[in-house]
């Protein structure tokens, strides 16, 4: 979606080029690029080249070349061939090269920060086949500048503060995902398989989300879904029936032109036995406590704290064995992330889920996840669905 030039975002990516003495940034990774840009790549052998004074350079794969004009917010945007008959060579080399070429050209390879340590990579829209790095991406900018800085934790760290362009976007995902829930909430039936919910939500999302309020451009859910005994620690989506009476678990991550949701809702068709209305009771409470620790300033490490305190005193020592606080940006999963070892504190502007579980020995259980706010006094929950699922 062409949305207008995120001015603040701009501003402080310039501001970290002057503070680490830095020509430009180069970046392949997709979310980096839509960070960048606003072009969300449909294959990753596309780069941005964002220096710090000056238009940023787009190179984008020639059938792309025309959408990356609409959508990018810089001018200066390039095609390189997606196939060239004279040059058998994958198309990723080519835009390397390019890339160093322009570098060349701009006069900006005194030093330049590339992505050397990236520990996870979003999808670009194809979804289902990230393209990543290789050993001759990292040579070619080590001979074609004089120094080469890693950029990657640099642009983590701007990225955890979000500007209000990425909240408004973040708060349409989290829109679609209450949607895709409030349908399934309503048409989900007892018997029905685990993959045959999963589905129902995507698609739903799907269609509902292409076109959303003429602001979403492309719009896709990813889930996995549990059912009663199948709830687990993540695993695979099964065809298992849906049990009446006890919960239906579903993780959802919802990508609306590029930001995303991380968020861990529940159905039950029926209602709930007195050992989940239990189970529930607890979790809430916890949940509630972890969220009451959200503001600016805060210790990062206060959420996972309060949430395996309270989990063992439920009676459910060292649970959960996965990680219950983290950022969610142009990345389902990013920094910051809440553990006791984390030295950092919360900041207004960065959006945290949070998300509590418990599981049963012998299968059953159930979490709760939402994305929040922060700001300066506490928090603002981002998706409308509710975490108490009991009707």
């Amino acid at each position: 979606m062409a949305y207008p030039l995120d001015q603040e975002k701009w501003q402080r990516v310039r501001q970290m080029l002057e503070r680490q003495n830095l020509d430009a940034v180069v970046v392949r990774a997709p979310d980096n690029v839509l960070y960048l840009t606003n072009y969300w790549t449909m294959k990753g052998y596309d780069l941005a080249i964002f220096p710090r004074e000056g238009d940023p350079t787009l190179l984008v794969i020639e059938p792309q070349f025309r959408e990356a004009q609409r959508s990018a917010w810089n001018k200066d945007v390039r095609f390189f061939p997606f196939y060239h008959p004279k040059d058998p060579r994958p198309p990723m080399i080519r835009a390397v090269e390019m890339a160093v070429d322009v570098l060349r050209e701009r006069k900006l390879s005194r030093r330049v920060g590339i992505e050397l340590s990236q520990t996870s990579q979003i999808c670009d829209r194809m979804v289902g086949e990230p393209t990543v790095y290789w050993q001759g991406f990292y040579d070619a900018f080590r001979a074609g500048c004089n120094e080469i800085v890693d950029a990657a934790p640099l642009l983590s760290e701007l990225r955890m503060i979000k500007t209000s362009q990425e909240i408004e976007r973040m708060r349409l995902a989290n829109e679609l995902a209450a949607i895709g829930m409030e349908h399934a909430r309503d048409n989900i039936k007892p018997g029905m398989k685990e993959s045959e919910v999963a589905a129902m939500i995507e698609g739903h999302i799907h269609a509902k989300g292409v076109g959303y309020k003429d602001k979403v451009e492309m719009a896709r859910a990813f889930t996995l879904v549990w059912s009663g005994k199948g709830i687990a620690t993540f695993t695979a989506t099964s065809h298992r029936p849906v049990i009446e009476n006890e919960p239906t678990l579903v993780e959802i991550w919802v990508c609306a032109d590029g930001y995303w949701t991380d968020l861990t809702k529940n159905l039950c068709p029926g209602r709930l036995t007195p050992e989940y209305n239990r189970l529930l009771d607890q979790l809430l409470k916890i949940f509630g406590d972890a969220v009451g620790c959200v503001r600016d300033g805060a210790p990062l490490g206060e959420i996972d704290r309060i949430i395996r305190a309270g989990i063992d005193a439920a009676g459910y020592p060292g649970q959960p064995s996965h990680p219950v606080g983290h950022g969610v940006g142009a990345r389902a999963h990013e920094a910051p992330y809440s553990h006791q070892a984390a030295s950092g504190v919360m900041r207004s502007g960065m959006v945290l889920a949070i998300e509590p579980g418990i599981y049963w020995g012998g299968g059953g259980g159930l979490r709760l996840e939402d994305n929040f706010l922060v700001k300066a006094s506490g928090c603002e929950k981002l998706c409308s669905y509710p975490d108490d699922f009991r009707r």
